[in-house]
């Protein structure tokens, strides 16, 4: 290609190298911006963004494309709608006063057990109001510099090096005002990280807008009300009262537990629906009811004989369920044989739902558990369903635990 050649003609001979190479890539959209025969080539034919920067990544390619005025808005809202979201329902209440708190302005914690939600709906909560939105999830060795900033080492040809870096908070601040976009930054299981020591600066941040969160010889950052913060919070073992009161005085807190029988149906049938071959010997109605009967023994009691709850339990992972129903037993599934259609059920529990319930499970909720299942297992409604894989794992289980209680006691 000769030197400033970005023609057409000369794309399709560099495609090769484009599909290849990023840089390449991003160099083009910037040389070509006002050529949209390139751009269609480059973004809605090849789709050399998402080939490069998969579905949400903000890389050298899009960030080309953002940046760049000359470039049609038309490119621009194409690469920032390339995430395609599994939309979930949530209670209209949780709905409401999600956007309302989102619309004031306000930062936002998702708060709920495991399987309700949180996740999807706040990335959903953000691609539906949003331009931009990124995921971080939290981790123990969080610090305050992984959310405002700070000195970090940074790769370099010879090895690391030390230099002051934004953190992911003034990060986003930094990328929404160069390119003029509503970013929707997503902070997912905080309860992770120490919240009161790696929010701190944070807190005083969204108490004064005209606080300095980050500088460095580029950038003086505040918070900017083009960056939308939305937080999810595993609160199985924890309630809201347990919580630092800086966050609950400084973000709107939305619980997602409250799924009645009537939410859950419509889930539940819309992904036996969706995902069960209507092939499987046994009828859609009955597995969903399966579904509420293990979901009610675990939150409520209702099929133990003590009638004490087993664990806070969201309903959302009964869609793993049907999803690997569906896979397993339909055509070409490793459960495709009818003779082996029944037992699947308890596979799929022993492999989704059990393994979530025993990482947090005391030796008392194992006993539980494996209650709840052979009640399950002999009941006449849901005999055919062979449980029975997930109640030896429950039992293998309570025996490794045993044998672990028994050497700590001896040592």
């Amino acid at each position: 290609m000769s030197s400033g050649d970005y023609s057409f003609r000369s794309l399709k001979e560099q495609l090769g190298t484009l599909r290849r190479d990023p840089e390449t890539t991003a160099e083009w959209v910037k040389n070509a911006a006002t050529n949209e025969e390139v751009l269609d080539e480059i973004l809605i034919k090849e789709q050399l963004d998402v080939k490069h920067e998969s579905t949400r990544q903000l890389g050298e390619v899009r960030r080309a494309v953002l940046g760049n005025l000359e470039i049609p808005d038309r490119y621009k809202q194409l690469v920032t709608d390339r995430q395609e979201l599994a939309k979930i329902r949530v209670p209209d209440r949780v709905e409401r006063n999600a956007r309302a708190a989102l619309e004031m302005g306000k930062p936002l914690v998702l708060y709920g057990p495991t399987g309700t939600g949180k996740t999807y709906f706040a990335r959903q909560l953000a691609d539906d109001l949003y331009d931009w939105d990124e995921v971080h999830t939290a981790t123990p060795s969080w610090t305050p510099s992984d959310i405002i900033g700070g000195i970090q080492p940074a790769e370099e040809e010879n090895g690391f090096a030390y230099r002051k870096q934004p953190g992911i908070v003034s990060k986003a601040v930094i990328d929404a005002r160069e390119f003029g976009i509503e970013w929707g930054l997503i902070l997912d299981e905080i309860t992770r990280a120490d919240i009161s020591q790696v929010f701190g600066p944070l807190y005083t941040a969204i108490e004064n807008s005209e606080q300095t969160i980050y500088q460095d010889d580029k950038h003086n950052v505040q918070l900017d009300s083009n960056v939308h913060i939305i937080c999810t919070m595993n609160m199985s073992d924890r309630t809201v009262n347990e919580l630092d009161d800086a966050i609950t005085r400084r973000f709107a807190m939305v619980g997602l537990d409250e799924y009645d029988r009537a939410a859950r149906d419509d889930l539940f049938s819309e992904w036996v629906d969706e995902h069960v071959p209507a092939i499987v010997p046994y009828d859609h109605e009955t597995l969903v009811s399966l579904f509420h009967a293990d979901y009610d023994g675990l939150n409520e009691g209702t099929t133990i004989d003590d009638d004490e709850p087993i664990s806070r339990f969201g309903p959302m992972h009964y869609k793993d369920i049907a999803e690997f129903l569906g896979s397993a037993c339909g055509s070409g599934g490793q459960y495709e044989d009818e003779e082996l259609m029944d037992e699947a059920v308890g596979q799929a529990f022993a492999t989704y739902t059990l393994p979530r319930l025993l990482n947090t499970a005391t030796l008392p909720q194992m006993r539980q558990l494996e209650t709840h299942y052979e009640v399950l297992s002999n009941d006449e409604e849901f005999i055919r369903f062979d449980l029975t894989p997930a109640i030896e794992l429950v039992k293998r289980e309570i025996t490794a635990e045993g044998r672990q209680m028994n050497r700590t006691v001896f040592e």
